[in-house]
Parts: structure tokens; sequence; C-alpha cells
């Protein structure tokens, strides 16, 4: 046996950019993109994405380059995600609500080549790039503009023009040749924070398998409908930018996934998948009669980001939707569990299948072992759904480290697992549920929220002593952050002339919006144990009794604006000293 031949016949690097090719050959005339009056097929879009990797290699865009790209679910952010990896590139999508400091964070800490920008985010990256220029840390990327397809005048930020560079692009050229499927693909960040952000990595092979995993579980027949109702920049659109290729189906594109936009276009296209946060369910429950349209054939659902209640789900799939639901994070290339659906389970009252379907589920196929462990003595919790412990993971689709950041990768990969700082429980059945996050990372409408970046705002206010964030129920954003503040007293001697409203304003002035508290209460003193830790569990559960209205605390009107509410712009304003210095101090990772 050890004679037999590994040659190029028999062994090849796996790499979702196959999947494009293939639906080029195959499904070349099947439609490929939807984007309002836009239409292409497959056999267009691999053209366009062979020039726009020809182009990018003329912008001196070399293997292991990153390409940052700011953009909502248009055409061009697709095709993206093939055009880079085949100039040997490796693609960072940009979370769109993020900040001016996030964004400029990223830049520095990517080190990105090329910055690719849609021209309704232009204002949001003039300013990152304002603050990227005042550090004087490195060169800033060339800019190219994302122009609306449909749009009969463009916007400029340089010389630049992404059209113009799939016009000029060679339709005849060579992608490159991926010889190491552990070659990275892709670079996601964890979150917008501005001290120490996480750059996850993801390989060619990972990427490959993951999408397998998914299509497979989800049963996505050929020729699938997709509504891309989840930003493409959440772990590459859940990996389903490249699953479509694979099945041969059509991405219906939405610049802004609001309730007449998603319901127009199932109508319109016939629409038979999409992938969304809870939030969504909300958005399509809350539509006004005259913005829906009926629903002519069930639509399959895969929902994750946040625990959605049962209730939630049943009012859902009223609608005519079939939910899924998923678990996973960034550093498992998106959904890790599934809740696999059994036939048994149809016997059961509707309200006993919902309280089933939220549960997390078990692993997809690319996971070698999912398991929920006591972190400290590594046993397995008794499948009880009572006793909690960590969830762990180990197989291919989990992440090749953090960017930069070896001592952040060593703590996550122990033991031959990675550790997801999510507590959670096992039931009888095998599938598991989550019970809480000891990260202590808030979901809100599907973004994570980090307490600590929330906590360091707040220090920063001059009346502000001691400050803790924890999770509270929301009852459109599933949560949101709710801070509990000891203020420092005056010259008075008094503590009650600081009010909520005034630390509120101070969070929107140096926070993304939905990072911002909904409520801040005031403590004589943060509850700590012995050793001084503030005891979250304590403040947790004094949250949980807090109800907040949307319009809580007198939200902006870009809260409000539904258009907003899934890809939405962020002008937060921000202090240029302390964000200059914190970009520049990343530069030098």
């Amino acid at each position: 046996m050890d004679c037999l031949p590994k040659c190029g016949a028999n062994f090849v690097s796996l790499t979702p950019l196959t999947f494009l090719k293939r639906a080029a050959s195959v499904y070349a005339d099947r439609t490929s993109v939807v984007y309002e009056s836009t239409r292409f097929t497959w056999g267009r879009t691999y053209e366009r994405c062979l020039r726009l990797a020809s182009s990018l290699r003329s912008l001196n865009v070399v293997k292991n380059d990153v390409v940052s790209v700011l953009a909502p679910n248009v055409p061009a952010m697709y095709e993206v995600h093939f055009a880079v990896p085949m100039a040997g590139a490796i693609l960072n999508t940009i979370n769109t609500r993020l900040n001016a400091a996030n964004i400029a964070t990223i830049l520095v800490h990517s080190g990105a080549k090329v910055f690719l920008v849609d021209c309704e985010f232009l204002p949001l990256a003039c300013e990152a790039l304002a603050i990227l220029a005042a550090t004087g840390s490195r060169a800033g990327p060339r800019v190219v503009v994302i122009d609306d397809l449909n749009s009969p005048t463009g916007a400029r930020l340089g010389e630049l023009e992404y059209e113009e560079l799939v016009l000029r692009g060679d339709p005849a050229y060579v992608p490159e040749e991926v010889r190491d499927e552990w070659d990275p693909i892709a670079l996601n960040y964890t979150s917008g924070t501005t001290s120490a952000p996480k750059g996850v990595v993801y390989s060619h092979r990972g990427a490959y398998l993951s999408t397998l995993s998914l299509i497979l579980g989800w049963e996505m027949r050929s020729e699938p409908v997709y509504l891309w109702s989840l930003p493409m920049f959440h772990c590459n659109g859940w990996t389903f930018t490249w699953g479509i290729a694979a099945r041969g189906g059509t991405n219906v594109c939405l610049r802004n996934a609001t309730a007449p936009n998603m319901y127009r276009n199932i109508a319109a296209e016939g629409v038979t998948h999409m992938c969304c946060a809870p939030i969504i369910f909300n958005i399509l429950l809350e539509a006004k009669p005259h913005e829906r349209r009926e629903i002519a054939a069930p639509v399959e659902v895969l929902t994750g980001g946040a625990p959605p209640p049962a209730a939630l789900l049943q009012k859902v799939e009223s609608l005519g939707f079939h939910v899924t639901h998923a678990y996973g994070l960034t550093e498992a290339t998106g959904p890790a569990l599934v809740c696999e659906w059994q036939a048994r389970w149809n016997r059961l009252p509707a309200a006993e299948q919902a309280e089933l379907k939220a549960r997390q589920g078990i692993s997809i196929l690319t996971l070698a072992d999912v398991d929920v462990k006591h972190s400290e003595t590594m046993r397995s919790v008794p499948r009880d759904g009572k006793t909690m412990g960590e969830i762990v993971l180990r197989g291919s689709s989990i992440m090749k480290g953090y960017y930069k950041d070896p001592e952040a990768t060593s703590k996550a990969f122990r033991d031959g697992w990675f550790f997801t700082g999510d507590v959670g429980v096992v039931h009888p059945d095998g599938y598991m549920q989550i019970k809480d996050r000891s990260k202590d990372v808030i979901i809100s409408g599907g973004e994570n929220i980090s307490s600590v970046e929330v906590e360091s705002v707040l220090y920063r206010h001059p009346r502000v002593l001691e400050a803790a964030v924890v999770a509270m129920p929301h009852p459109r954003w599933g949560e949101s952050p709710c801070a509990f503040v000891t203020a420092k007293k005056n010259s008075a001697g008094k503590t009650d002339d600081v009010k909520e409203a005034e630390i509120i304003s101070y969070c929107r002035k140096n926070l993304p919006h939905f990072m911002v508290p909904k409520k801040v209460e005031f403590m004589a003193e943060l509850p700590k144990n012995p050793t001084g830790k503030v005891l979250k569990t304590q403040l947790r559960a004094v949250a949980k009794n807090f109800v907040v209205s949307e319009n809580n605390n007198g939200p902006s009107s870009s809260d409000k604006k539904t258009s907003k509410e899934v890809a939405m712009t962020n002008s937060s304003r921000y202090d240029p000293g302390t964000q200059e210095q914190q970009v520049l101090a990343l530069s030098r990772l």
C-alpha cells in the first residue's frame, strides 16, 4: 500500500474556488446574481471575478496580501469572495456597523493593501482613513469605490472605481493555484474593539469543508434561490457565499434587509432559502399589511447569532417560514452546531416542537468532535440537560488561529480542543443547549458586543468611578447592554447630579450605536467577591427584571430606521487623540 503514488491526479488542494469554476462550466446560463434590475449568469459572474482578480494583480496585490471590503450585500460583495482569493490574496470583509475608529484599527492590524468601499459608506471610510493618516503609522491602502450598479451617478474617493477594474481586467486570467489547502483565504474580526481586535484566519480547506457541511446538513438541493438577509461580512455569509455557487443557485442581493425588500424579493424571485439572526424575524412579523406579500411555498431559514425564543419561532413559522436553529462563532467558520430535525418530533404539539427547535443541536459534519466539559478537569458533563460546562470543538472548520496574536491562539487551543467560552448543557438525546456565555459577550441583533469595550468607554467619563456591563432583555434586539455605574462625588460631595441621559449621550459619542447601553443603573457600590472581582451574575439577575421599550433612552433616528437595522452606517464621534494612539499602538504589532 505504501508504494501507491500521491500525485496531481488523485490529490488536489481543497478550496471553495472550485465551486465557482464548476458553476460556470455546468450552470453557465443559470441566473447567479439578482440585484434590483441587475441580473448575471454564472458564466458572467465567473468572467467578472477573473477580470477583477486580474486587476487586483495589476495593483501589485500578491500572495497573502489583505484586501479589505466595506460594503452591504451587493453583487460586488459577492464577487470579491472569489476574486480576491483567485488573486492569491486574503479577503477581509468589515462589519458595516462599526464606527470609523474600529475600521481604522482593522485596516492597520490587517495591513490591508487595497480597500474596497461601497458608495453608501464613503463618509465612514473617509473618517477611518483620516484617523489612519493622522497616526502616520503606515501608508494607507489603495481605495476602490464600489458604485451602485443601479445608480445613475457614481461617487469617487481617489482614482479607482470597481466596475472600471472589472472592465479592464483580463477575462483569460489564470487564477493563482492553491498549492497548500492550509493557506489563508479569509480574515474576519470577531468584534470592533479598538484595544485588542481578534483577527480570525480561515484556511481554504476549512472554508471548503464547512461549506459542504452546511449545504448537506441543511439539505440544500440544486438551484436554490437564496435571499441575502444575513450580512456577507458575518463569517463570509456563514460560507453560503461559496455554497450557493456549489449548488448552482441564485443569489438575491439586498442593500437593506427591510420588510418590504424581503417580502418583495421572496415573492418575485421565488426565494427558497435565507439565513438571518432572530432580529430579522421581528422585522418580518412587524411588517405592515401593505408591505407583505403572500409566501407561496415554505422558505427554509437557518437562524443563529442569538438563541431565538420558542414563541418567536412559532410566530415566524406561521407566516410560511421553516426555521432551523444553528449555533456558531467566527472561530468555527460560522455555524458549528445545527438543531437537526427528527421526523418523530413532527407528532409533538407545536409548542414542544418550538422548544426543541430552540436548542443549539448537534455538530455539523465537518467537526470531528464536540463536547461540553468542565474546563479544569476536562471531564465531559453528564447528558442530563442540567449540568453545565464549556462547549469545546475540534475539526477542520475551526480557524487557523488569531492573526498576530499567538497568546490568544494558545489560550483558545488547549488539550486538542477549541474552547468556545460558551457554557452549555447536553440533553439525554445528545443535543446541546447554551445556558450562559463565560466571555460576557452580549449578542444584540446578531452582533457580538464586548462588555469590556463598553466598560472601557464608561470608565473614561469624568464622573464614573466604577462600571460593569451585562446583557438585559430587549424586545427587538433580543439583548442589549445594561450598564451599572458608581458615580464619583462632585465638589459638594454628591453623586445624584449625574443623570442616565448624560452617560448614554457620552457613550453615543464614543461607541457604535448598537453598543450603547439602553439603560444605566446607578449603584452606591458594585457587588464584588473577596478578591475584588465584580459579581456579574448578580447584576445579570437584576438586569433580567428591567423592561426596555424600543424607544427607551431616546434612541437616535438611525435606531428607528428599519431600512438601516441590518446594514446600517454609523456616524459615531470619536476622541481623535485617544483613537489615534490606539491605532498607532496596533500598527506596531
